[in-house]
């Protein structure tokens, strides 16, 4: 519960949180972030100081606080309930002894956490760099909503004996007061864990110490330390992974509004035991306790979404793109038209985890379909989503507690509270947006917005806080905002500071104007956050004695063209000002902890807000790109057919319409091969099958004239031809590790995408590879495409009867002379194979190759050719004298040996005829068989 932070009654130093993901407009000021002592040599405002450095523990280390520093949060207190909760807590996070006790191949970097910063582990290897700087994000920069940026930590365990295999997985956003738990059965090779992993993108993972005991990791252990890194990994006592505490946990912590999923997760034993490690892990790390009943509990199990594995995201360019990481040309950049982070990341997860629920899909295709049909909505709505901040993200703060109060943790508060006051102020616009909605979900999040908790929350801070307080853009504005928050006349002291620092600003302008008329410059009052108030000076027009700046400007520094500089007497006034500021949020602090206790039992239903306005964003994105180029909705059959579909990133970046193309899959024909020369499009058509199945599963239509799926419940992929360094894997393992994954894991609702299987071998041993697979997956009705250069594959359709040809066709354009040939690709998918020879040397023929060179290749591979076909002729004429001679040596030795009489020998004779005439069949049936065989055989029947 929100309280009033009592006296200070203690200097221990306050350990900052690991983490800083605060929602803060602009990075703060020296003074903002760390209490400095006055020139009295007292700490200002009686704050706890906090350290300068580091995020060492204390030696007492307790991770649910007690101490008198702890800003009035007690013992018993803590959200655990828990009055010896702190009892063996010193031994609790056990990363250096735990990483000392590994051998972990690859030099695997284990994190340490504080606790474990102790003399005996000096010898440890050094924990992983984090990758998330400690600075708050401004929300309203773009980065904000486009970047993704790790705020996740993650704990993870695996049953032991017979329940090996059963995994439980517990995450937390630190940006987001949102708990998902996950409990499923996974094989040897963890493909379900590194998924989800990789989809979370985790800040921080912890596993239990007893994961790479005995001087090596657990098969679990290994996978992650190698698939993962640069995160950094920490180890807990396996004894606090205990599933009674992690749902006690839960039924303290859980808002009422989700309460159902205690029902769920009753007997889900490893994800409870997960929650416990990590609730109790990020108390620590983070300095704080999440509220009771504050959090968002959501059980997610692995048959809710449709699986893609990170090879499959990174090859079909998902979500970063593979040769620029800064770029958008991706599908999540295609889509991506949001306005908030919340819309962001909502799109973001459900990109990389499609759903497979039709009614669910239908469901937000209704809302798109409404929101193009109606400009009037979707503009309307437009604008009012767009003024949202990160809902998710105030929510987090606002439910934790501080364990210790700082001028940092004060200003934070009341920022947050203002952005609380100009959230719920558009959630009455939002509501009227949406009455004259007709689909069902939007009709239900109109239903969810007449909660008369938001219009309560709002009345009863405007009883405390100014009307016309709200959020600004600027550093300088929000500062203000936040001084001048409270209504007067609420505290008497807090009006004499407001009175304070207002004179102070007053003084610093009419000093700055006094400079400029003695010197006779047009010095202008500028601010930032790092300096405070400056003075800054155009060169345009200006004239300076003696041809230079006074000396009494200090600190002067340059930039286009104008000077920035302060001066002696500005320091103090600034410090001054600081000192005030400080007086100002401690006491507005008071009086927001006290608002905060009144209002908070009923700001759970911001939760609805922040899951209508996500996904409201995310719909309006999708009605925003169908807007931009010609989409169709899809419809959800037993069937994959698309009429004229096009890749969707493709037609984004490309002048030019990209060449359409139709594709028909059913359970008749579900193993497509599709051959092509070089640069005919293959690739590409195969990356835009797999596309337009995603964002057809996230609900959004699809670019084409008309599209029918079949819901896939995994989709794999197998592009591209690199070799891994890191993993010490050559073009050809990697190939085969990839194809092995999908053998693994397919089933008859797959999709499977196979592009140039078994190129990194020799041609013999390649083309009976592809054979092998293919053979395999036509054992499941999954829907594949096989793309592939060797032709000899193509002959399945001979041998099973769902097995489907389609080339790209390609033309030849002769020069007028004649002398030469240019191919000219169509992009156009047709039935059959391709009937095209040499089509690599063609390719060659158009690139930046030296004549001379593709004239000797081509010379060269024609001879080869001649070779090869000369080898088999010479192998069937073998074959046939081999047969001869056998012949006339069994007949030489019968003349001179036999003692049978003539009906005996006349069976014997008949025998050796037999046997020569089936030597003689095989013989002409071998490839490129002489003709001469043919008749040989026939004279010898005579």
């Amino acid at each position: 519960m929100f309280q009033e932070p009592p006296p200070p009654a203690s200097t221990t130093p306050a350990r900052p949180p690991r983490y800083a993901f605060g929602l803060l407009e602009t990075p703060r000021s020296a003074g903002g972030v760390r209490s400095t002592s006055s020139s009295t040599g007292r700490p200002a405002s009686g704050w706890a100081s906090e350290p300068s450095c580091g995020h060492q523990a204390p030696s007492g280390f307790t991770p649910t606080g007690g101490s008198s520093g702890n800003g009035g949060l007690s013992r018993a207190e803590s959200y655990f309930g828990d009055k010896s909760s702190n009892v063996g807590n010193q031994n609790l996070f056990t990363g250096a002894s735990a990483q000392s006790r590994c051998s972990l191949k690859d030099d695997t970097k284990v994190g340490k956490t504080p606790a474990s910063t102790t003399s005996s582990s000096r010898n440890a290897r050094p924990p992983c760099k984090l990758r998330t700087p400690q600075t708050g994000l401004s929300v309203t920069s773009s980065s904000a909503v486009s970047a993704h940026v790790a705020s996740v930590i993650v704990a993870v365990v695996e049953g032991r004996g017979l329940a090996r295999g059963e995994i439980g997985m517990a995450s937390i956003d630190l940006k987001s007061p949102e708990l998902i738990l996950s409990q499923f059965a996974d094989n040897t090779t963890y493909a379900k864990v590194i998924t989800k992993l990789q989809i979370l993108t985790p800040l921080e993972i912890i596993m239990p110490s007893t994961a790479c005991d005995k001087g090596s990791g657990t098969k679990l252990f290994t996978f992650i330390t190698e698939n993962f890194k640069s995160v950094a990994l920490s180890t807990v006592q396996r004894k606090y992974f205990n599933e009674t505490k992690g749902l006690e946990y839960i039924e303290q912590l859980c808002t009422p509004e989700f309460s159902t999923v205690l029902m769920e997760i009753q007997m889900k034993y490893y994800c409870l035991a997960a929650a416990a490690a990590l609730l109790k892990y990020v108390e620590f790390i983070q300095n704080t306790v999440y509220a009771p009943k504050s959090l968002k509990v959501i059980f997610k199990g692995s048959e809710q979404t449709a699986m893609i594995d990170s090879a499959s995201a990174q090859q079909l360019e998902l979500i970063i793109n593979n040769r620029d990481p800064r770029n958008n040309h991706t599908l999540y950049g295609v889509l991506n038209y949001t306005k908030t982070a919340g819309g962001s990341r909502r799109l973001r997860s459900n990109i990389l985890e499609p759903l497979v629920d039709v009614e669910t899909i239908n469901t937000r295709l209704d809302c798109v379909q409404e929101l193009l049909e109606d400009e009037d909505l979707f503009f309307s709505l437009q604008s009012v989503i767009s003024r949202f901040l990160d809902t998710d993200q105030l929510l987090s703060v606002l439910v934790q507690i501080p364990k210790q109060d700082t001028v940092q943790a004060a200003e934070s508060k009341i920022t947050n509270l203002i952005y609380l006051k100009h959230t719920l102020e558009l959630v009455e616009p939002l509501q009227g947006t949406l009455k004259t909605c007709k689909t069902p979900l939007l009709k239900a999040y109109c239903s969810s917005l007449e909660d008369s908790r938001f219009n309560l929350i709002l009345e009863q801070i405007k009883t405390v806080i100014n009307d016309d307080t709200r959020y600004m853009k600027g550093c300088l504005n929000m500062r203000t905002q936040k001084c001048y928050a409270v209504r007067p006349n609420i505290n008497e002291f807090l009006d004499i500071a407001r009175r304070t620092y207002t004179e102070i600003v007053d003084d610093v302008a009419g000093m700055i104007t006094q400079l400029g008329e003695k010197y006779n410059l047009p010095l202008k009052t500028s601010f930032s956050t790092a300096r405070g108030f400056f003075i800054q000076l155009s060169c345009e027009g200006a004239s300076f004695p003696n041809g230079q700046l006074p000396s009494e400007f200090m600190k002067v520094t340059m930039m286009k063209n104008t000077y920035n500089f302060t001066t002696v007497d500005l320091i103090k006034m600034n410090e001054r000002c600081q000192e005030s500021l400080r007086e100002i949020y401690h006491m507005t602090y008071l009086v927001v902890c006290k608002l905060l206790s009144e209002i908070y039992k009923h700001i759970h239903c911001l939760y609805k807000l922040s899951d209508a306005v996500s996904m409201l964003d995310m719909l309006l994105s999708f009605a925003h790109t169908c807007t931009l180029s010609d989409y169709v909705r899809p419809e959800f059959t037993d069937t994959l057919a698309i009429k004229q579909g096009q890749h969707p990133i493709l037609e984004k970046i490309s002048m030019e319409k990209p060449v359409a193309n139709n594709t028909y899959i059913s359970d008749e024909n579900n193993f497509v091969i599709v051959t092509g020369p070089n640069m005919s499009g293959k690739s590409t058509y195969l990356k835009q099958i797999a596309l337009c199945q995603i964002i057809a599963q996230i609900g959004s239509f699809v670019p084409a004239e008309y599209a029918s799926f079949r819901i896939a419940d995994q989709i794999f992929t197998r592009i591209g031809v690199d070799d891994d360094i890191e993993t010490n894997s050559s073009t050809f393992m990697k190939e085969m590790k990839e194809v092995t994954y999908i053998m693994h894991n397919a089933t008859d609702k797959s999709l499977i995408i196979i592009d140039e299987l078994g190129r990194g071998t020799s041609t013999e041993e390649g083309i009976g590879i592809c054979h092998a697979v293919c053979e395999f997956l036509l054992s499941f009705k999954a829907f594949t495409l096989f793309a592939t250069h060797f032709l000899e594959v193509c002959h399945l359709d001979a041998l099973y009867p769902n097995v489907e040809n389609n080339h790209f066709e390609v033309q030849h354009n002769r020069s007028r002379t004649g002398n030469c040939s240019k191919i000219v690709y169509t992009y156009i998918l047709s039935k059959g194979y391709t009937e095209e020879k040499n089509y690599g040397l063609k390719a060659a023929e158009v690139s930046s190759l030296p004549p001379s060179i593709v004239l000797d290749a081509r010379e060269i591979a024609s001879h080869i050719t001649k070779q090869i076909w000369r080898k088999q002729r010479n192998t069937a004429e073998s074959l046939q004298q081999r047969a001869m001679h056998q012949l006339a040596t069994r007949l030489v030795q019968t003349a001179r040996n036999s003692c049978l009489d003539p009906e005996r020998l006349r069976m014997y004779l008949m025998g050796l005829r037999k046997r020569y005439e089936a030597d003689c069949l095989t013989a002409q049936q071998s490839p490129h068989a002489d003709t001469s065989l043919g008749e040989h055989f026939s004279s010898k029947q005579e």
